[in-house]
């Protein structure tokens, strides 16, 4: 009878969204009456009406009109609105079904309940509530009617809480929100638990294993559903956009944004009576995915591209070439991701910004995303990685990732770390995301990282880089931070000069010096800089020197290089099991363990 029931709708099911189509399968074969959908669940849905007409509704919307056609006793609940309902807005004949709940109720045997008291009835009491609601199911199977409840919020009724948190109400929720998942009468006789929730992790991790609940996750929306939005704003005048952009275009950068992001967008340029121009869309876009991730993603945009940055000739040349395989769309031969090591101060995070400014793609920077509350930790990791989901192509940076991810076996926080770790380790992994979701793995200590994120279909290219070496290396340094820099100056670069002080200067070393000429000349009312600013700036700099730390983090970083080139000479030639000896007692000089 089920597999008729699917025949039977088809065509109505085949136009259905791929989460959508999921529901409908799974509820007309009776495969079960509870469902958890997780996600972009704040959006507007889209639907088609017919081959040029869609609808946009929300989902408690989508699921009363479109899914279930307004058939059957549809009732919503949430901690602060109580009970209220969905009536069909083409029912002629008067009947609502709030007037049959409360009439239900008052006839039960339920004690504090009469017809008088309609506030305890629609009441917010979860108690009460479901005690009233699942006396009107078993009154509604035994009139044969649909009857679908949806339980909005639903992290706030089953919340990710264990042990002594967890309050008789909470386990009384839980308790029965599992029994109606197990119940078969349900199943049979079309009594639906829909339960909303934006991310799983918030969620009671019992009702996420369940094997009778259903879960399925609302995306944010794709390129193709983007561009059907777009089209229908501009059919009814409220999309205005420049000359010099398209719809297509459009639809392709508002990439990571939901259709309440994009119709935010509409709103304000309608409201303003201002065109929607590219540069317009790219600020906008930034607002709101750093405002829609709560502060834990930041859209990396950079004017300057690798020619800005000094030596590391090979590393470079390896960015280059990927860069030009995503310009010409060979996605697919792109590693999952860079590991990008080396001491402090030569650059690593400055090389992965300008290496934005080189791809033609967005790229963003995760920010701290942990938290001090119960399960929140792994909800914005949910968060995160559903939004780059939805941006790819993109570009993804940690910095100091050592210290942002963790490892499998970190102790003293519930295991928060241990299930972070494993979430990013396991979507880092994802050989689904090859060449749309590209990670550049930041830290001067690879050695700390865990070998389940550093290894091949995870981070498969290990880039390292290190200070000048020679004379043409370091004159090529500090010209280049001139030009980062915007100093105005005919300073002739002097390698004596530098070689007198007998310090490695690292990159962040050179730039010190040269902003302190900087300041020197301003000091002096000058806005060129001389040779005279410049010698004094070396003269008096004094770098912060950790002789052991540095040369700790130059050896595990020869030990990550994938090739060869990238090592500096005086590694070169050095046995591995020297280098690693050599770690060992830096290690132990400076109580790292």
């Amino acid at each position: 009878m089920s597999e008729h029931l699917i025949q039977k709708n088809y065509n109505f099911i085949r136009k259905l969204p791929e989460w959508a189509k999921t529901f409908a399968i799974k509820y007309c074969s009776n495969t079960a009456s509870t469902y958890i959908f997780h996600g972009n669940i704040r959006d507007f849905l889209a639907q088609r009406t017919s081959d040029n007409e869609y609808k946009f509704v929300k989902i408690q919307e989508y699921f009363a009109d479109i899914l279930f056609g307004y058939k059957g006793k549809i009732i919503c609940y949430d901690r602060s609105s109580g009970i209220s309902f969905i009536e069909n807005p083409f029912d002629k004949t008067g009947a609502t079904t709030k007037n049959d709940f409360i009439d239900t109720a008052a006839a039960s045997q339920i004690e504090g309940i009469s017809k008088n008291n309609i506030s305890g009835i629609l009441t917010r009491n979860l108690y009460k509530s479901f005690e009233i609601l699942e006396n009107y199911f078993y009154k509604k199977v035994e009139q044969k009617e649909r009857t679908v409840l949806v339980i909005d919020f639903a992290e706030t009724v089953a919340p990710a809480m264990t042990g002594s948190i967890f309050s008789e109400e909470d386990r009384f929720a839980l308790v029965t929100i599992k029994r109606w998942a197990y119940n078969p009468l349900w199943i049979n006789k079309d009594v639906t638990i829909i339960l909303l929730t934006e991310t799983l992790s918030e969620m009671n991790a019992s009702l996420v294993k369940c094997p009778n609940i259903i879960k399925i996750n609302i995306p944010i929306p794709d390129e193709e559903t983007r561009d059907d939005f777009l089209t229908y704003n501009k059919t009814t005048g409220r999309l205005l956009i420049d000359d010099s952009i398209s719809i297509k275009t459009i639809s392709k950068v508002t990439g990571g944004l939901n259709l309440v992001n994009i119709n935010q967008i509409i709103s304000e340029s309608y409201q303003e009576k201002k065109n929607i121009s590219l540069e317009y869309l790219r600020q906008k876009k930034k607002e709101l995915i750093e405002s829609e991730s709560v502060g834990m993603l930041e859209i990396i945009e950079s004017e300057d591209n690798l020619t800005m940055v000094s030596g590391h000739d090979f590393v470079k040349s390896a960015l280059k070439k990927a860069a030009l395989n995503i310009k010409n769309g060979r996605l697919d031969v792109l590693p999952m991701g860079y590991l990008i090591s080396g001491p402090v101060g030569t650059g690593k995070s400055f090389l992965c910004t300008c290496f934005t400014g080189e791809i033609g793609i967005p790229v963003v920077k995760v920010l701290n995303f942990r938290s001090k509350y119960v399960g929140a930790t792994e909800s914005n990791i949910e968060k995160i990685l559903n939004i780059l989901k939805a941006m790819s192509p993109v570009g993804v940076i940690i910095d100091e990732a050592d210290a942002v991810l963790g490892d499998r076996n970190q102790d003293g926080d519930s295991g928060t770390s241990n299930r972070v770790f494993a979430q990013i380790a396991s979507f880092m992994g994802n050989t689904e995301y090859r060449g749309r979701i590209l990670w550049f793995l930041i830290t001067c200590r690879p050695d700390i990282l865990p070998i389940d994120i550093k290894r091949q279909g995870r981070c498969e290219e290990h880039l390292s880089l290190f200070y000048p070496e020679t004379e043409k290396e370091r004159e090529e340094l500090f010209y280049t931070m001139i030009r980062k820099l915007r100093i105005k100056t005919d300073v002739v670069y002097n390698d004596d000069l530098i070689k007198k002080q007998k310090i490695t200067y690292s990159g962040a070393d050179i730039e010190a010096i040269l902003v302190r000429g900087k300041f020197i000349a301003a000091s002096e009312n000058l806005d060129i800089v001389t040779d005279k600013h410049i010698e004094e700036a070396i003269n008096n700099f004094i770098p912060a020197v950790y002789p052991y730390e540095v040369e700790l983090q130059n050896l595990v970083s020869v030990l990550e290089c994938t090739h060869k080139d990238m090592i500096p000479m005086k590694y070169q030639n050095m046995p591995k099991v020297k280098i690693a000896e050599s770690i060992r007692q830096l290690k132990a000089i400076i109580g790292d363990n």
